[in-house]
């Protein structure tokens, strides 16, 4: 059985905060950073996106199968800020990675968002802890599914007989959970 990792996660109501320090700051990280907070991303299925895997018409981005955990691709829903943030990096494209690094045509660096998180008050946190920030947001502050709040996270159904029987994505739904994280990550100062 696989050991479960806890990273260490911001509370709720941390996160809007974090998001205007992060939005007064105008750099590659920061924007990586705070899309990775706001569609609840594993932070390598972030920095290793590329542009080909966004669909803007569909508000889509397809993340593939070998970059999943569970080796399954994944689509996830974009809100509003998420496409401003991909917007503004497109005007400054010069690699295939949404989120380039200082090298040449390869992604940010993995300690990227960490020192990000540091500069901006919060070195024990993890960028991958904000997925369970965005959990418990979604299990204390709303009455989205539970079965929503998983899929959005990409995590794998345990029962066999359910995984068996349930095929849909649920998108339209975790499209709707995708834009209510983002409205209560809105900044309300900056």
């Amino acid at each position: 059985m696989a050991k479960v990792v806890h990273h260490a996660a911001l509370p709720i109501d941390e996160t809007p905060p974090l998001m205007a320090r992060l939005r007064s700051e105008d750099s590659v990280t920061s924007r990586a950073l705070e899309f990775c907070i706001l569609t609840a991303s594993r932070t390598s299925e972030t920095l290793e996106m590329k542009w080909d895997e966004l669909d803007f018409e569909n508000r889509l981005w397809t993340i593939p199968a070998e970059r999943m955990k569970a080796a399954r691709e994944h689509r996830v829903p974009l809100s509003a800020r998420a496409l401003i943030i991909l917007s503004e990096m497109e005007k400054l494209r010069f690699s295939d990675y949404v989120f380039p690094g200082l090298r040449r045509n390869r992604p940010l660096s993995n300690s990227a968002l960490g020192m990000a998180l540091g500069r901006h008050g919060q070195p024990d946190v993890t960028a991958h802890g904000f997925r369970s920030t965005f959990r418990d947001w979604a299990a204390e502050r709303t009455d989205f599914a539970n079965e929503v709040v998983e899929m959005a996270l990409a995590h794998t159904i345990s029962n066999k007989v359910e995984a068996a029987y349930r095929r849909g994505d649920l998108f339209e739904k975790r499209r709707n959970l995708a834009q209510a994280w983002a409205d209560f990550c809105e900044p309300t100062t900056l």
